[in-house]
C-alpha cells in the first residue's frame, strides 16, 4: 500500500507547522499531569481551561495568517510573530 501525499504541497515548513502543533499538544498534556488546570473567567466572560486557551490561540493564529496573506504584502514571519504575541495575550487574559 502506497501513501499518496500529492494532494497537498508538503514542504519542510508545513511539516514543521504540524510538528509544532503536535508538540504543543504533548506539552499541554504533560503540563496537565504535573499541574492540573484551574478554570478561570477572563475578559471574554467565559470559564476557560488551559486547553481552551490553547485552542483559542490556535484558531486566532489561523485567522491572523489568513488575513495577513489576503491583505498585507509583508513577510509571513511578521504574522507568526503577531500570532505568538496573540497567544501570550490569550493565555494571560482570556
Amino acid at each position: 500500500m502506497e501513501l499518496n501525499l500529492q494532494w497537498m504541497a508538503w514542504t519542510w515548513q508545513t511539516g514543521l507547522f504540524f510538528v509544532g502543533i503536535f508538540l504543543g499538544l504533548v506539552a499541554m498534556s504533560l503540563w496537565q499531569q504535573v499541574s492540573p488546570t484551574v478554570e478561570r473567567v477572563g475578559i471574554l466572560g467565559i470559564v476557560t481551561t488551559r486547553g481552551d486557551r490553547f485552542f483559542i490561540s490556535l484558531l486566532g493564529s489561523a485567522y491572523i495568517h489568513v488575513i495577513w496573506i489576503g491583505f498585507v504584502d509583508l513577510d509571513l514571519l511578521w504574522a507568526s510573530a503577531l500570532s505568538i504575541a496573540y497567544a501570550i495575550a490569550v493565555f494571560r487574559w482570556v
